[in-house]
Parts: structure tokens; sequence; C-alpha cells
């Protein structure tokens, strides 16, 4: 059978596609590595990548092997584990990746109580838009995603938090209930590609890719983007739950399309099946959806992220 250390070479060249970065990664020549790989797939009779690509693509056996020996490292993880708890010498390390319209108000307003749950453990938090946070999690950099769903990976555990309203920011309409055909009038001011609010807000509102106007700026900051809107007018939208820490006094207001229905997002955490460190995610999951939690209305339609 093949080595701990195999193992850990062939789960490298996964994560990288690469020999080269996988071998930088675990600290070996590349020659050391590919001669590895070659005695791991002789023993096993079959190739575990292609090498007729520029990247290293797994083959159908690849494929069938990968989450099998992800497994047995993560087994082998938990023994060493186990000896260092009873030896005294274990600290927890829990990284958790958020995207950014979340981690926008869910780090400030939770942080520290994370911190008072999880007191012996290491908490190391990464800002990252949806497909690289699910890409972090593939390769095994993040060990819970919290994200806007849904998410269609059947290889993972998703836990629903909460909902969320997406409100309209536009000063230049009165009314506390706004229309999407008046928003159509004015000039959308949009987060950069990649973040799911973006996608979401084009979805509901009915908004090309090509927008129509010569001057427009779009990032990833929304506190900007209000303050452009303030600035040169149109409308932006934010979350429900990101308004609270707006350091002026803003208005947001709810929006409704054609059928009565506003728009929301499902904010869920994504985690492997089975994972060492799910007694401590599972502290932060129930901590968030009891900050969150509020009955959901029948006419919140919920958006997808892309």
């Amino acid at each position: 059978m093949i080595s701990l250390q195999q193992i850990a070479y062939i789960l490298a060249v996964s994560e990288t596609g690469s020999v080269s970065r996988a071998a930088e990664q675990c600290y070996v020549t590349q020659p050391t590595l590919s001669m590895q790989l070659k005695k791991a797939e002789d023993v096993l009779g079959h190739l575990i990548f292609h090498r007729d690509t520029n990247s290293m693509e797994p083959t159908e056996f690849g494929k069938a092997l990968i989450p099998a020996l992800q497994q047995i490292q993560g087994d082998y993880g938990a023994i060493s584990r186990i000896s260092k708890i009873y030896s005294g010498t274990y600290r927890e390390r829990l990284r958790i990746g958020v995207i950014p319209t979340v981690a926008a108000y869910l780090l400030l307003d939770n942080f520290q109580e994370w911190q008072s749950l999880l007191p012996s453990t290491q908490v190391f938090v990464e800002e990252l838009k949806t497909e690289e946070l699910l890409e972090a999690l593939d390769n095994r950099k993040v060990d819970l995603a919290i994200l806007a769903g849904p998410v269609r990976q059947t290889n993972y555990r998703a836990t629903p938090l909460y909902t969320e309203e997406i409100l309209a920011y536009a000063p230049g309409i009165e009314g506390g209930i706004l229309s999407v055909d008046q928003l159509k009038k004015l000039q959308p001011w949009l987060l950069s590609k990649g973040n799911c609010l973006r996608a979401q807000m084009m979805q509901f509102c009915s908004i090309s890719d090509d927008l129509s106007s010569s001057w427009n700026y779009q990032g990833g900051n929304m506190d900007l983007l209000i303050r452009m809107v303030d600035q040169q007018g149109g409308y932006t939208l934010i979350p429900e739950y990101y308004h609270p820490f707006m350091q002026q006094q803003a208005e947001f207001k709810s929006i409704r399309d054609e059928q009565g229905a506003f728009p929301g997002r499902s904010i869920i955490a994504v985690s492997a099946f089975r994972h060492l460190n799910w007694d401590s995610m599972e502290k932060i999951i129930r901590s968030v959806q009891h900050k969150y939690s509020k009955p959901v209305s029948k006419e919140l339609e919920l958006l997808n992220w892309k």
C-alpha cells in the first residue's frame, strides 16, 4: 500500500495542479515528488494524473481515489490530535472563509463572541469571493465557508444560517417601499464581478451587463458605492444586516417586483461531512443562527448567487 507521505504528495498535486508547485508546498525537490508519485501509481496499478496536459488533471481513477486519500489523511490527523490532547500539547486551528458582503458585518458583529466560545482555538478568518471560497474549500485551505446559497456540491455539509432581505439605497426616490420599475430609471452602482450580491442585484433588477452609462464604477466596497449614490445619484443594494454598521444615517428601503415579492438571500455554512473541528464549527454556526434567526416571509424571493 502507498505511504502517508505519498498520499500527501498526491493531494498536493491535486490541490495545486502542478508537480513543481506541489514540490514547493511539500518542501521537496520536483524529481523526488515525481519519483514518489510514479511509485504510488505503480503500487496502485493505475495512473492518478494525466501527463498530456499543461496542468496535472486527475484521471477517472484519480478522481475516485482522491476523496478516499483525503479521508485517510484526515483520519490520521485525528490520531495525531488525540495524542496531542492527552499529552497537553494540542491547540486547535480553525480556518473560516467568508464572502465580502457578509464579512462586512458578520465579523464586527460576531468575532468577539467567537473568541469567547473558542478561547483555546486559533481562528483564522479570510475574505474570499464565492468562487474562490468554494475552490479553497475543495483544496482544504478553509475548514468552514460562510456564503450565500445554494451550493449544489453533494460532497459537503451545508447548514442554513439565516435569511436576509436585500435593501435599496435610492435617496432620490420618495416612499418607504420601491418598485423595480422605479429603479430601472436610475443608474445602478454595482459591486465588481465575482461578488454574489452583484449577480443577485442584476437578477432581481433586470440589469444588463452592458450598462448604458459611459461613466461607471464597479468595486468591492459597499460603503463607497453608497457614497457614489450620494454624489452621483442612482441606487445600489445592500444586505439587511449591513446597514446598522453604516456611519452615516442613511435610509434603506424595501423593493418589490411586479408580483409583490422582495429580494433576499440565504446565508449558509459549508464544510466537509467528516471534519476534526466540527464541534468548534458547530458552536460558531449555532451562535450565528441564534443572533440572526427570524421568521421567513412567504413574499421573500431567495436569489441565486450566480
